[in-house]
């Protein structure tokens, strides 16, 4: 559907500002006044990552006048594959102030606001009233649900995005002209049923496919052009080279945005989404131990079986001396009980110590009751035990 232009047109460009757009001023359907919008809008993008940093590039080429940064982590080496708002000098660095200054290189007409701190319950509201619009760049459902809901609750719309190795999903959600987020997906997957980035990895590149569209939405909406993909579901698969749009309705019954809601401010996130299932939490207590324990047991020779539940992929970058690969789904499948030792103690980890709490789980609901997972996964393991291996 065709929508209203979302912001009123600046007074005037600039000599300057001409010159720089003038590419898009020669388009009929942005034009002057088009432009103009851009430079009166003011947007938001929520992570200066893997979506947020071809977002912001491009926002910032565009001529958007005001973009805003909500960002509280730093550069990590690992984030250069894809995050390319940042780079090698960059390293250690506000993830936000890199941001900035990139922004600023490529368009330093365009005025940065930043917001360094992590986006919650507290703050959502206060920020998001800043802005026209909001872009969604970030990585878990915790965050997802709660832009949504602001949004929702502000009358604002949002651009999002979703990634995950070769696969991409882009939407324009706007409850005042079509669905909201919750529309699409009324719950959160359970907890672990869909892996992070940072555990299934993604194609770097794909990064920008999905941050560009997510750009071009950005723009038609704030000038008011084309077919926006309010109601609408892009999907896009790198290997297969196809993209495909499912329509999305809007819910009557959604808890949101529906006729009779049930949610009408804003809720606990991490609990909705259950980050770590009740089962996992409850069976981690007094049976987590930490890297230097789980050395010492090592060194003393203890009669323990370490049992990786990450992927082969994950196992072939780094490992813990001593540790057997058996990946999480051999557990929850129940394939994997039979062939565990009754004379050892069992010791699981996984990247971070999310996964192998599930799995802990799932082997004291079997009777293995002294079985203990490893808090901090192989990630901790690095940090305090073996600082020279790679991390992840």
């Amino acid at each position: 559907m065709s929508l209203p232009p979302l912001v009123e047109p600046a007074a005037e460009l600039t000599v300057e500002e001409v010159r720089r757009y003038s590419r898009h001023l020669i388009i009929p359907d942005v034009g002057m006044d088009g432009q103009k919008r851009l430079k009166n809008a003011k947007v938001l993008c929520v992570g200066a990552g893997g979506l947020g940093s071809p977002a912001l590039m491009y926002m910032a080429a565009a001529g958007v006048g005001t973009l805003g940064i909500v960002e509280f982590d730093t550069v990590d080496e690992s984030n250069l594959q894809r995050q390319i708002i940042h780079g090698q000098s960059d390293i250690g660095r506000s993830k936000a102030e890199s941001a900035r200054d990139s922004v600023k290189e490529i368009n330093p007409l365009v005025e940065v606001v930043l917001h360094e701190e992590r986006l919650d319950n507290d703050n959502v509201m206060e920020i998001f009233s800043g802005y026209d619009l909001i872009v969604d760049g970030t990585d878990n459902f915790a965050t997802r649900y709660l832009v949504n809901d602001a949004a929702v609750l502000l009358g604002k719309p949002y651009v999002w995005g979703s990634i995950y190795r070769f696969d991409g999903q882009a939407s324009v959600f706007w409850a005042e002209h079509g669905p909201c987020y919750r529309c699409l997906y009324p719950e959160a997957p359970p907890p672990g049923m869909v892996p992070s980035c940072a555990e299934g990895g993604v194609l770097g590149v794909l990064c920008a496919s999905i941050g560009s569209i997510q750009v071009t939405e950005a723009i038609k909406l704030l000038a008011g052009i084309g077919e926006p993909l309010v109601g609408r579901l892009m999907i896009y698969d790198a290997l297969e080279m196809q993209y495909r749009s499912v329509k999305v309705r809007k819910d009557p019954n959604c808890a949101l945005c529906g006729e009779n809601p049930t949610v009408t401010e804003l809720i606990d996130y991490e609990s909705f989404c259950g980050v770590v299932s009740e089962e996992a939490s409850a069976a981690a207590v007094g049976s987590t131990i930490t890297s230097k324990q789980l050395k010492e047991w090592i060194d003393n020779g203890e009669a323990i079986d370490i049992i990786d539940v990450r992927e082969v992929n994950e196992y072939e970058i780094v490992s813990i001396p001593g540790a057997r690969l058996i990946p999480k789904n051999e557990f929850l499948m129940g394939n994997a009980l039979q062939d565990l030792p009754q004379d050892k103690r069992i010791v699981l980890h996984c990247k971070t110590g999310v996964r192998s709490a599930e799995v802990l789980a799932v082997l004291k609901s079997a009777g293995f009751a002294d079985a203990v997972h490893l808090g901090g996964g192989v990630i901790g393991w690095v940090n305090q035990i073996e600082p020279e291996k790679p991390v992840y």
